[in-house]
């Protein structure tokens, strides 16, 4: 099953996938890994992960797998 983003206030679902990356140093998602982990759909987990790399929270390597900038962990 998966969650679309009307389904979900946009603040919980980002503050779900920020708070993720934070507890888990290293942490390294491709977007169909992110979807299976969140459950969200792609369209959405695609625009969570998108809003995040835009607001700098988030970058995206060479590979398409989405990573904290800064992570010492990389």
């Amino acid at each position: 099953m998966t969650i679309a983003l009307r389904e979900v206030p946009i603040a919980d679902a980002l503050r779900r996938v920020k708070g993720e990356f934070v507890e888990m140093p290293g942490l390294k998602l491709t977007l169909s890994q992110a979807q299976r982990l969140w459950g969200f759909d792609r369209e959405s987990c695609d625009a969570l992960l998108g809003a995040l790399v835009a607001a700098k929270f988030l970058a995206r390597t060479a590979e398409g797998a989405f990573v904290r900038p800064c992570d010492p962990m990389r």
